[in-house]
């Protein structure tokens, strides 16, 4: 994508308290283009930056307030929400009726239909009253690689998640060409305990989770219908698939190892990652590994990274495809900065780290 401006673009990070805040300041903080105009949290308000986090201190310290549309409209171009799921449906419309384009991290606007939202997330839906449908249908999906069109021309960008971030980089090139059925697809997950988030949990306590790992979330998980929605898309009519999710003890990244049934099983995995390579030709943040060696998450940690790699099993002519990637960069925070270049057009990888610091 050609450069078409260069002006600096002024960006209210609403949710900087959270593990995604952490990571779009630091971000934003060290981008050519992009300036921190506010910094909105709840738990820290009144406070400023670089008091509490002396670990990513800001050129230009700034207090965190509480979240005031009146004066971010004065100060900003963009407002990227980290925020609890349902609150950012609160902000968003009022945003955009004063000019302030919008990146969601929550899962807001991630579904076209919100009346699919409200079945998917039936607490929140309780919790905040919603009436916004022609938002949810106007929002861009935002994994940067497939929708940097139409990203490129929104006013909304609904963030993806992480886990669906990680499985559908696989699931897409090869729905969206027919290649696998869509009937039995697997997906298992494993995360780092990052993607619980920063408040207090018991579940996340070290002498809960180190030295163990487990499923959890195995029918319902929130992600999978996202998966599901977006997959349907590419192929072409609605698709139920089964998604396990797992805690690791490690804190960041995410690998995800998705299985299917070939349509043509003479297909080999050189031909297959023939396929992905054509498919994601020339994108900055995805690498495509040889026949035979298998992603780490160490291989993108703090990097804007998906590594992916793919076997055919010849036996009963089944796929695995595998994925890495950062869940707070590429999973979160990284792919909103990704999206935001995109939306003020800009090449997609400006401001965004590549190679991970080994080991």
């Amino acid at each position: 994508m050609e450069i078409i401006q260069t002006d600096t673009g002024r960006v209210a990070i609403i949710g900087a308290s959270g593990y995604g805040g952490l990571q779009l300041v630091r971000l934003i903080n060290e981008h050519p283009i992009f300036k921190i105009a506010s910094l909105s949290g709840e738990r820290s308000a009144g406070k400023y930056w670089n008091e509490i986090n002396p670990f990513i201190k800001i050129a230009e310290d700034k207090e965190i307030t509480t979240c005031n549309i009146d004066e971010i409209v004065k100060i900003a171009d963009y407002a990227i929400l980290s925020l609890p799921n349902g609150l950012s449906s609160q902000l968003t419309p009022l945003l955009l009726e004063n000019g302030v384009k919008v990146l969601d991290l929550s899962a807001d606007y991630r579904f076209s239909s919100l009346d699919k939202w409200k079945q998917v997330y039936p607490t929140e839906a309780s919790k905040y009253p919603r009436f916004d449908y022609e938002l949810c249908e106007e929002a861009i999906y935002g994994f940067s690689e497939e929708f940097s069109k139409e990203i490129s021309n929104s006013r909304l960008i609904a963030c993806p998640g992480c886990y669906p971030t990680s499985s559908l980089s696989v699931l897409i090139p090869f729905l969206k060409q027919g290649l696998i059925e869509s009937d039995g697809i697997i997906v298992d997950a494993k995360s780092g305990t990052s993607g619980g988030g920063r408040s207090p949990n018991d579940q996340l306590l070290l002498s809960e989770c180190s030295e163990s790992i487990k499923p959890y979330g195995v029918i319902g998980h929130r992600h999978a219908a996202e998966i599901e929605s977006i997959s349907s898309r590419f192929a072409g009519h609605e698709l139920n698939l089964q998604f396990t999710p797992h805690l690791v003890p490690m804190v960041r990244g995410i690998l995800s190892t998705v299985y299917a049934r070939l349509r043509d099983p003479g297909l080999t995995a050189e031909d297959c990652k023939i396929v992905l390579e054509a498919y994601y030709n020339n994108q900055p943040f995805i690498d495509i590994l040889p026949v035979g060696i298998y992603p780490a998450t160490k291989w993108v940690k703090n990097t804007n990274k998906i590594m992916i790699s793919v076997e055919v099993d010849k036996r009963n002519g089944r796929i695995v495809l595998m994925s890495v990637i950062d869940n707070l960069l590429k999973g979160q925070a990284g792919q909103a900065i990704q999206n935001l270049n995109i939306m003020h057009g800009l090449e997609s990888d400006i401001g965004l780290p590549k190679i991970t610091f080994y080991p």
